[in-house]
C-alpha cells in the first residue's frame, strides 16, 4: 500500500486498533510479529526476513527481543481499512520495564502461548502486566503444527488460570500461516478502539526513544487527544523544554514520513534532541500554548543488579566511555557512573534491571563497539542501619563500612514463581533451599506441572541461579520474580587478597554461614587461574582481619647453580640465597596480574 496516497485524517479513532503482543520468550512472538507485517502486505517478498522486528545483532543470535519495537499495518475487514498498530515487546523477565510501558500505548494484548510448552512463568507475569492495565486481550495458542503440541490442553490451562473461556481462544500457527486471518479479525472485533478526542488540544505519551546518528533522537509517540503535526511547537511535561517537530510519521515497518499524526495513531517524532535523557519515557507532550494535565508517567526503571566495567587496557578509558554513552542513549534504564578500582583502574559501575539485561549490554559493547571489557561480580544494593542512627544504601561491596560500625544489614528479597515438571519439582526445591529462600505457595498447574513461589534474596538469585535452574530441571523449568521488601540478614563482607593486598574488584558480600564455603571455593579456583610468576603468590579469603582460606602459588624457579660445575658447596649456596633475597624483593613490590577468566569465573559460582 502506497502511504503517499493515504490521508491519515481519514482513519478516526473507531478505525484504529492499538495492540501489543506479550508471550514467554521463544513462545514465537517474533514469528508472528513478521506473519501478521506479511499478510497485511506491509512487508514485500523483497524487504522481509525473519525476525523482521528484532533489529540488534544479540537478538537475532540469541532468539529473544530486548528492545521494544512498533510497526502499523493497514488491513480491510468487511468494506472498511484499519490502521493496526503493533508494539512487540520483549519476553524476558529482566525486560518488563519495556513490556509495561509498551503496553501503556495499547488498548489491547494477544496473549501467545506455545502449544508444546503451554503456560510459562513470563506468560503469567505479562499477563498480569496486561489486566492490571485493562486490556482487552486474546488468547493465542501458537505452534500448532508441531508434532509434540497439544492445544487442547493448553486451552485447559488457560481457562484454569485466567478464565478465558474455549471459544475465545484462537489456534495458529504463526510460521506455516495457520489463522493468522481470524487473529486479525479478532483484533478488529474484540480490541477496543483508542478514546481520544480529536477537538481537545494535544496530549500525546511518549512512550519509547532510541538515537539515530544522523537524526538524534527518536521518539516513539502514541498520540491520545488532538493532533500533531510538522512545525508544531511542543513541550515536554516532564522536562519543560520546548521543540519544533522537524519529521513526523508511521513506522511502516521503517519510519515513514507523514504531514501529521492524529488522535489514537502511534508514530515516531523527532525534534532534534540530543540525548535520550531529554525524552524521558513515559513524558507527556503538549501545545507549548496549551499545556494540559500530564498523563500519569510510569515509575522510572529501578537498577536491581550492579556490576564494574572496566576497559582491559587503562589507556581505552575514553573508547568505552564513548561506547557506554551510546549505548546508554538506547536503553535508558542502565544507570552508570564512574568509578576507581586499586586493582581495575577507570572503569563504570552500571545497574542493571537483571543478569540478562547485564549480560546483553556487555555483549552489546563488545559486538557493536568492538570492546573487550572486565565486568566484576554481580551485587545488590543493601540497607544499612549504622550505630550513629544513619542508614546508607550501599551496592559496591568495595564501600563496606567497618562491621563494627554496622548494627544492622538489610537484603532486598524478591518473590519467584517457577513453573516446573513433577519430574525435577525435588532438585527445584533443593536450589531455592540452598540458596536460602522460603516456600509461600506449591500448587498443581496440570497434572504434569508444579507451580513453586519462593521468597529469595536477590543476592542470591544474581549469579547463577537462572543457569542452575535451567540444568537442574533440563531447561524445562521457567522463573519470573517481582521485587518484595527489605529483610535483615547476617551478612558479612569477604575480600580477596593476593600478597595481603586486597583486590577490591573481588571483595563480595556473602551470608555468614556460606562464607567459609565460598572462600575456600575462590581461592581454590584462582590458584587455578592466575598464571605462576617469579616470585611466591599467596591467595587468601578473609573476614574483616580474619582469615578463613588460603592456597600458595609456588614460584617459577630459575636454575641459577647451572653455571657451577663442582667446586666448593659454599659457591652455590651463596647463589641461591642471592636469589632467594631477589625473590623477597621481588614479592614486596611485584604486581600480581589477574587474568580476566578469575572475574569471569568467579560469577559463575558452582561449577
Amino acid at each position: 500500500m502506497d502511504l503517499k496516497k493515504i490521508d491519515l485524517k481519514n482513519f478516526t479513532p473507531d478505525l484504529i486498533r492499538n495492540f501489543s503482543v506479550i508471550a514467554h520468550i521463544d513462545h514465537g512472538k517474533s514469528t508472528l510479529s513478521d506473519r501478521l507485517l506479511e499478510v497485511t502486505g506491509t512487508l514485500s517478498d523483497r524487504t522481509k526476513h525473519a525476525q523482521f522486528l528484532d533489529k540488534l545483532q544479540v537478538e537475532k543470535e540469541r532468539g529473544i527481543t530486548v528492545k521494544a519495537q512498533t510497526a502499523s499495518m493497514f488491513y480491510s475487514h468487511q468494506g472498511k481499512t484499519y490502521l493496526l498498530n503493533l508494539i512487540d515487546t520483549p519476553g524476558h523477565v529482566d525486560f518488563s520495564y519495556e513490556v509495561s510501558r509498551s503496553l501503556y500505548a495499547c488498548q489491547g494484548a494477544l496473549l501467545l502461548v506455545d502449544a508444546a510448552q503451554g503456560v510459562q512463568a513470563q506468560t503469567m507475569a505479562n499477563f498480569y502486566l496486561a489486566f492490571e492495565q485493562n486490556l482487552a486481550m486474546i488468547p493465542v495458542i501458537n505452534k500448532i503444527d508441531m508434532a509434540n503440541a497439544d492445544p487442547d490442553k493448553i486451552s485447559l490451562q488457560l481457562q484454569h488460570l485466567f478464565d478465558f473461556k474455549a471459544e475465545e481462544m484462537i489456534k495458529a500457527s504463526a510460521k506455516a500461516g495457520i489463522g493468522i486471518d481470524n487473529l486479525l479479525q479478532a483484533i478488529i472485533n474484540k480490541i477496543p478502539a483508542p478514546t481520544g478526542d480529536a477537538k481537545k488540544p494535544l496530549k500525546a505519551l511518549l512512550f519509547d526513544s532510541w538515537f539515530d546518528d544522523y537524526r538524534g533522537v527518536v521518539c516513539l509517540i502514541a498520540v491520545h487527544d488532538g493532533s500533531l503535526k510538522k512545525g508544531d511547537t511542543i513541550t515536554l511535561a516532564h522536562s519543560q523544554r520546548d521543540y519544533e517537530v522537524l519529521e513526523i510519521g508511521l513506522m511502516y515497518p521503517e519510519m515513514i514520513s507523514t504531514d501529521a499524526l492524529y488522535t489514537g495513531q502511534v508514530g515516531y517524532l523527532i525534534t532534534g534532541m540530543k540525548t535520550v535523557q531529554e525524552a524521558r519515557v513515559g513524558d507527556t507532550i503538549y501545545y507549548t500554548k496549551y499545556p494540559v494535565v500530564a498523563l500519569p508517567g510510569f515509575k522510572p526503571a529501578k537498577p536491581v543488579v550492579f556490576a564494574g566495567i572496566y576497559p582491559v587496557e587503562n589507556s581505552e578509558f575514553d573508547l568505552l566511555r564513548d561506547a557506554v554513552e551510546k549505548l546508554t542513549l538506547n536503553d535508558a534504564s542502565v544507570h552508570v557512573e564512574k568509578k576507581t578500582s586499586a586493582a581495575l583502574g577507570i572503569g563504570f559501575r552500571c545497574g542493571f534491571l537483571g543478569l540478562l539485561h547485564m549480560d546483553v549490554f556487555r555483549q552489546r559493547l563488545e559486538q557493536e563497539y568492538n570492546m573487550v571489557v572486565i565486568s566484576t561480580a554481580p551485587s545488590v544494593l543493601y540497607k544499612l542501619h549504622m550505630t550513629s542512627g544513619k542508614t546508607l544504601d550501599i551496592e559496591n561491596p568495595s564501600e563496606f563500612p567497618e562491621p563494627n560500625l554496622i548494627e544492622e544489614i538489610l537484603e532486598p528479597m524478591i518473590n519467584a514463581t517457577i513453573i516446573v515438571p513433577k519430574n525435577y519439582v525435588g532438585n527445584i526445591i533443593k536450589l531455592c533451599e540452598e540458596s536460602r529462600g522460603r516456600q509461600l505457595d506449591f500448587s498443581y498447574l496440570d497434572e504434569e506441572r508444579i507451580v513453586l513461589k519462593y521468597k529469595l534474596p536477590l543476592n542470591e538469585v544474581a549469579t547463577d541461579f537462572y543457569d542452575q535452574l535451567k540444568s537442574l530441571s533440563s531447561g524445562y523449568a521457567s522463573f519470573d520474580y517481582e521485587e518484595a521488601a527489605y529483610e535483615p540478614a547476617d551478612l558479612v563482607k569477604m575480600d580477596i587478597l593476593l600478597n595481603g593486598k586486597q583486590v577490591d574488584a573481588l571483595s563480595t558480600i556473602v551470608h555468614r554461614d556460606k562464607a567459609y564455603y565460598l572462600g575456600r571455593d575462590f581461592v581454590e579456583r584462582l590458584r587455578k587461574l592466575i598464571p605462576r610468576q617469579l616470585f611466591e603468590i599467596a591467595i587468601q579469603a578473609a573476614i574483616g582481619s580474619k582469615v578463613i582460606a588460603r592456597e600458595t602459588i609456588s614460584a617459577l624457579r630459575k636454575n641459577v647453580t647451572a653455571k657451577c660445575y663442582g667446586g666448593d658447596i659454599t659457591r652455590k649456596r651463596k647463589l641461591l640465597e642471592k636469589q632467594k633475597e631477589g625473590k623477597k624483593r621481588m614479592k614486596q613490590v611485584g604486581n600480581v596480574e589477574v587474568p580476566q577468566e578469575a572475574f569471569l569465573s568467579l560469577l559463575k559460582r558452582n561449577e
